[in-house]
């Protein structure tokens, strides 16, 4: 057995300041949450007795139910379209030694140097004159499109580094590009699916702005806008956005923990799988 040292006592006492800080801000959320609306703050912000009913109220007017469906929409479409589309693009490219090739991977990188905002009002006229401005449809394709080139980069750089061998056996048994990929190369790109899912995941579930500029004024609505629906030009009900803050946080807290188990495999077993 190790022995209990005056260094792994300063160890722990780092670590119990380390949760301290990473806790502290949902301890403000909740405290915030659950507030009575009195004014009266007692012992660590939190009013007593507890007023949990300011979670129905934020449920019940921000119409937080149809928001939370379409951000699942919008997130689950565009990751799957991120994923699908970038670890193509990217096979091609990575496998291809022609000259195109590289040309083409530079210009997707190109994406890296142009700031989102440049393009904002050409994207949003032609949009509107397509007839998608209040559509999921017109949110899904700028996400797709902005993180694209970051996902392809990604793909293309593990895919270098993956062996050809699985896949040389495979045209050999007579397998097609197609089917080889399907079932020899995607399945050895877990580990870097994983860190995209996650990193777009979270980044599309969270967006604010495009939200914002193409479902305003529509029968849409995600949750990040129905937690900015209790803001106005005059002021802001901190309890109900805080309580529609951590409803709009549940459902990824809830997928997260589902697939946790899947996602830690994906990076620890590497090229295993």
């Amino acid at each position: 057995m190790n022995r209990y040292t005056y260094r792994t006592a300063i160890l722990e006492v780092v670590l119990i300041l380390a949760a301290v800080v990473f806790i502290s801000p949902l301890v403000v959320l909740l405290s915030v949450a659950l507030r009575d609306g009195s004014g009266d703050v007692g012992f660590l912000g939190f009013t007593w007795p507890l007023n949990f009913g300011n979670f129905a109220t934020a449920w019940t007017e921000s119409a937080m139910g149809a928001s939370l469906i379409n951000s699942a929409v919008i997130t689950i479409s565009s990751v799957a379209l991120i994923v699908l589309l970038a670890s193509t693009a990217a096979y091609t490219l990575a496998r291809k030694t022609r000259r195109w090739s590289r040309g083409v991977f530079y210009l997707f990188l190109a994406g890296f140097l142009f700031p989102g905002q440049l393009a904002m009002l050409p994207l949003y006229l032609w949009f509107a004159s397509l007839g998608l401005v209040g559509s999921p449809v017109a949110v899904i394709a700028i996400n797709v499109g902005g993180f694209l080139p970051f996902a392809i980069f990604l793909y293309a750089t593990f895919l270098r580094d993956l062996p050809r061998d699985y896949e040389e056996a495979a045209t050999i048994d007579g397998a097609s590009p197609g089917r080889t990929f399907v079932a020899i190369v995607f399945p050895l790109l877990r580990p870097i699916t994983g860190t995209i899912v996650i990193l777009a995941g979270l980044a599309i579930w969270n967006d604010f702005f495009t939200p914002l500029l193409y479902l305003s004024g529509s029968n849409s609505s995600t949750a990040p806008l129905s937690v900015y629906s209790f803001v106005s030009l005059y002021g802001a009900n901190w309890p109900l956005v805080f309580s529609a803050l951590i409803i709009s946080v549940i459902p990824i807290l809830i997928a997260y923990f589902l697939m946790q188990r899947f996602i830690i495999r994906g990076f620890a077993s590497g090229l295993k799988g």
